[in-house]
């Protein structure tokens, strides 16, 4: 496939391809105003998971404690009510970190298209896992899923108008190896950091399965 256009993706730019690449968007914003916009929602997606991660922290340390001055007061009907609790505190906890480690994975590629235009090649895994990502976060924090949906309906349309421009199908619908290399890496960072940041339940007198007290994600 020809790339050249996709070095000078500008507004204004001489070069033929890119001239009908951005004459296809002349009543809309340009395919880089687009992605700076994405950005930057997303962003600001990046910063309320962030913040969402350190509420659950707090909240499952003051459970913990709970938990543990139960165990020592021999109480462990209550002891198992506070672990439970902190299970369920934890894999929200693990989704919101992945689903945060994936989309800062997404900038981090979104910055590297704007600043070497290879448009074509990149967008399409960047559409699917932000649209992986917000069918995770759904369950969690719905106004963050709300919004990925919004950034991943921006994020396939530009797949679709550069697939239209340089003949190419993108299917940014369905997962492909890139994509479920981000969300695996996300994935496995989170379950690190929950393992670093999280107490491990005591386990004597709690009446916990082993599939509740180690969350995971699907995806």
């Amino acid at each position: 496939m020809d790339h050249g256009f996709v070095r000078d993706w500008d507004a204004g730019s001489k070069e033929p391809a890119i001239s009908r690449f951005e004459g296809h968007f002349h009543h809309r914003p340009s395919v880089k105003e687009q992605i700076s916009t994405a950005l930057y929602r997303l962003k600001s997606q990046q910063n309320k998971l962030e913040a969402a991660a350190a509420r659950m922290q707090l909240h499952d340390k003051e459970i913990f404690n709970k938990c543990v001055s139960s165990q020592l007061s021999h109480d462990a009907a209550r002891a198992a009510m506070y672990a439970n609790e902190c299970a369920e505190v934890r894999k929200m906890a693990k989704v919101t970190v992945q689903c945060q480690m994936a989309l800062e994975q997404v900038s981090l590629r979104l910055e590297t298209i704007q600043e070497f235009g290879d448009v074509a090649g990149m967008m399409a895994p960047v559409a699917n896992v932000v649209q992986s990502i917000k069918t995770q976060i759904s369950g969690v924090m719905p106004e963050v899923g709300l919004e990925l949906g919004q950034i991943g309906d921006l994020l396939s349309g530009v797949v679709d108008d550069v697939g239209e421009v340089t003949g190419t199908s993108y299917d940014s619908a369905t997962t492909n190896p890139e994509s479920s290399k981000i969300l695996d890496e996300a994935s496995a960072i989170a379950e690190q950091h929950v393992k670093d940041r999280f107490p491990e339940l005591p386990a004597n007198g709690f009446a916990l399965s082993q599939k509740t007290s180690e969350p995971g994600v699907s995806h």
